[in-house]
This record gives C-alpha cells, structure tokens and sequence, in this order.
C-alpha cells in the first residue's frame, strides 16, 4: 500500500510539473510555430500552434534587416557587446573579490558596504548622469559606454565570488607563500583555477542581461549599422507602415539559439556556483 501511495503521489507530481513547465513553456512555443506562419495567419487563430503551411521565407525576409542592415550586422554587434562586458565583468569582478576576501586592509568593510549599496540604485537615476559623461567623451554612437562601465567589475559578482573565495581554505594560500608565490601569484595560481564555478556562473548571468539589454544600446548606439539584435527587433515593427511579423518572429528565435546553447551546456556550474557559494572548505 505505501509502495502504491507513493507511485501515486509520484504520478501526480510530475504530472502537475509537466502541466505548469506547458503553461511556462507555451509563449516560446507560440513564438516559434508563429515563426514559421504567413503572416495573415499569425493572429487569425492566436491559440493555434501548428501553421497550416510552413512558410520558411519569413527567416530570408527577415534576415535582410532594414535601412539597408542585415541581421548579421546585429547579431555580430550583440556579440561583441555581450562577450566584452562579459569578459570584463567576470575577470574584474573575481580580482576585487579577491581583494575584499583575502587582503585584510583598513576601512575594506566599509568599501564593500558601499559596492553593495550601488545595487539599490535604480537604472534610470544613472541613466542622465551617465550620458552627459559618455557624450563629453565622444562615446556616443561607440559600444564603449556598454563595455566600459565594466572595467571595474559588478556588485553583484564581486558579491558572489567574495563569498565563494572565503570557502577557500587560507591554508591553501600559505602553503602557496612558502613555495615563493606573492599575492598577485596566488591569485593566478590558485584563486582562478578554484573559483572557475562562480565565474562560469557570473558569466552566464552576464550573458543573458547583456544580450537582453535594450536600454543601454537605444540609449547609446543611433546609427542603425551599430544597433544590436534587442534594438533591432523592436524596430523591426515599424508603426507607420505593415509590420512583417513573421519575419520578426523569425528572427526573434534566432536570437534565443546563443541564449539556450549557453544554458545547456553550462547550466551544472549555474547549480554549482551557487550551492558552493558561501561554504567553508
């Protein structure tokens, strides 16, 4: 009888889990059969999934761009911005974390206080302040005012792989001196290859916020040749004349691929970095 209640309540579980991943599921789903959908039957029938004819020219149509851009000019704009940024915050932000972790230096409490206080700070109360000095610089229309501001790491990260670098046992980084190897030596040789789980994790969070963003490109980038793939595709629905939204939803699944590629091949370390984090060795 327990053997029979528990495949019974099993069945339930995963069958109330199937039906709420469906319901979560379903706008990606919509999004990508309506790719494949001729425009007039786009919102003709809105809760039917499957096209009654796969019309495959809407990815040609909408690979073509506008103003004369195609979407390789985007998706290749998106890449550079994501992987700068990305590189600069991961790398950064595991060597002030590094800093706050192991080096014991005077008024450092009161500086880490301060970098978690910038993560109440609301976007739009930076976003003037932030143009007016990046227009000064001759930044405008440059990917530098969305790779720059990097340079010296993220709150959020540096949060993280501070509390994973004090699960680091210290007797590591003694036994590290006492073979010759200085702070900045200890920090390449050990610090790096250790915490590879919470920079993989900061990584893949500072992947999908820059790829995503819309706000910071709209606000910097106004050559259409500079526009990213998040600008892009809501450009794409121009309110002065006939939106292609098949070709629009063409392009919107393309640019979820790099999105997914990156959760499926790196997802053990997002569950990984953040189970270790904070847990003494």
């Amino acid at each position: 009888m327990r053997r029979r209640h528990k495949r019974l309540h099993s069945c339930i579980y995963h069958i109330c889990c199937a039906a709420l991943a469906l319901v979560m599921i379903y706008p990606i789903l919509w999004l990508a059969f309506s790719a494949f959908k001729e425009k007039s039957d786009i919102f003709e029938d809105a809760g039917k999934l499957w096209p009654s004819q796969w019309f495959f020219e809407n990815f040609a149509n909408g690979w073509k761009g506008f103003a004369g851009v195609g979407f390789d000019t985007f998706f290749i704009n998106s890449f550079i911005v994501t992987i700068g940024a990305t590189a600069l915050s991961v790398f950064f932000s595991i060597f002030v974390a590094y800093g706050f972790a192991r080096i014991r230096f005077k008024g450092r409490g009161f500086l880490f206080a301060c970098m978690m206080m910038t993560l109440m700070l609301p976007v739009q109360v930076l976003m003037v302040p932030q143009y007016m000095l990046f227009s000064k610089f001759g930044w405008i229309n440059t990917f530098l005012p969305l790779i720059v501001p990097y340079f010296g790491g993220y709150a959020f990260f540096i949060f993280l792989c501070v509390q994973f670098i004090k699960g680091i046992p210290t007797e590591l980084d003694e036994a590290a001196r006492i073979d010759g190897c200085g702070r900045i030596g200890i920090f390449f040789n050990l610090i790096l290859p250790l915490s590879k789980s919470a920079m993989v994790t900061s990584a893949i969070f500072s992947f999908y916020w820059r790829w995503a963003d819309f706000i910071g490109p709209m606000l910097y980038l106004k050559k259409p040749k500079l526009y990213t793939v998040s600008v892009a595709l809501k450009l794409f629905a121009d309110p002065n004349s006939v939106t292609d939204w098949g070709a629009m939803f063409a392009m919107s699944l393309l640019s979820l691929i790099p999105v997914i590629l990156i959760f499926l091949f790196l997802q053990k370390y997002i569950v990984e970095g953040i189970s270790t984090t904070g847990l003494k060795g």
